[in-house]
Formats: C-alpha cells, sequence, structure tokens
C-alpha cells in the first residue's frame, strides 16, 4: 500500500561473501535502478570484522538512504527480492556469512515489533558498521537514544571500521 507521503529510511548493506565490495555496489545499483523508492544518498563503503563466529571473512558495510511511498512491509519485500536476487540462501547460522544483507534500519518515525520485522533495526546503536556510515550520510538524524548519528558515531569504538576508497 503507498503512504501518501514519501517515508525516508535507511537500509543497511552487508556482505562477507563472493567478492563483498562487488555484491555491496551490485545491490546499491539495483537500489538504484528500483523504481518503488529514490535513492536520497549513500556512504561510502566500510570493512569490518563479522559480529558472529570469527571463522568467516570481514564485512564489507554501506548505508543507503531511500525516500519512498512503499509502507514498510512492502519495502521489506522488495529488499528481500534483491537479496534472492543476489543468491542469498536462508541460513540457520545466527551472523553468520552473508552473500548480501539488507536490512531497514529506520523507517521515518515508525516502530514495528514483530516475529519478522523490527524497527528500528535491533543493535542499531552498537554497532559502527552501521552508526558511523549513517553519520556520514545524515549526521544530524535523531537516533531511537535521542542522540545524533555523529555524536553517537564518535562515542562509539570504531578501530576496526575501515573506509574503503570509492572507485
Amino acid at each position: 500500500m503507498l503512504s501518501p507521503k514519501p517515508a525516508s529510511a535507511f537500509i543497511g548493506v552487508g556482505s562477507n561473501l563472493n567478492d563483498p565490495v562487488t555484491q555491496v555496489r551490485s545491490a546499491i545499483m539495483a537500489m538504484v535502478r528500483a523504481s518503488d523508492w529514490k535513492v536520497e544518498s549513500q556512504s561510502s563503503l566500510y570493512t569490518s570484522p563479522p559480529m558472529g563466529p570469527v571463522d568467516q571473512p570481514n564485512y564489507v558495510n554501506a548505508v543507503i538512504r531511500l525516500s519512498t511511498k512503499l509502507d514498510c512491509r512492502e519495502l521489506l519485500g522488495r529488499l528481500q527480492d534483491i537479496e534472492n536476487a543476489h543468491g542469498r540462501v536462508p541460513s540457520d547460522i545466527h551472523w553468520g556469512p552473508r552473500m548480501l544483507d539488507l536490512d531497514i534500519l529506520l523507517f521515518g518515525e515508525i516502530e514495528i515489533h514483530s516475529a519478522d520485522l523490527t524497527v528500528p533495526h535491533l543493535g542499531i546503536l552498537q554497532r559502527s558498521f552501521v552508526v558511523v556510515p549513517l553519520a556520514e550520510i545524515a549526521p544530524d538524524l535523531i537516533l531511537p537514544n535521542g542522540i545524533t548519528a555523529a555524536d553517537m558515531a564518535r562515542r562509539l569504538t570504531s578501530g576496526d571500521l575501515q573506509r574503503i576508497d570509492n572507485e
């Protein structure tokens, strides 16, 4: 169902399999080409160690800001279509390796707490690989804890996070 006015959504993009830089860039291009929203901005790419099992490659992450008239669940479905087109397969390994992971971090002022969708995304405030790129594209964005993205990025330890130069 289309919303009357566009909502601002922030999407976390991550990959650590099959040339993760290429996977992330390809997913971003798929979002740019999509007709269901407009990509307003995108962060640089960053690499970081995995949160889960350490016997997996480092992740490449970015954050995208979209403007969309889709509702949050429709957006989730479209993002899952992009994941599936990139070869994502369901995994029982929590925080395990991913071909492509697209997460709705924030969707306007909406809060959703259900079995299949939580917005704002759980853990958003503790993950430098989310907060730092978010602060890059929306430094004045007020996060769920009432702190700006820029201030939150300064508070997080991001020593393991490295910016990848864009080509």
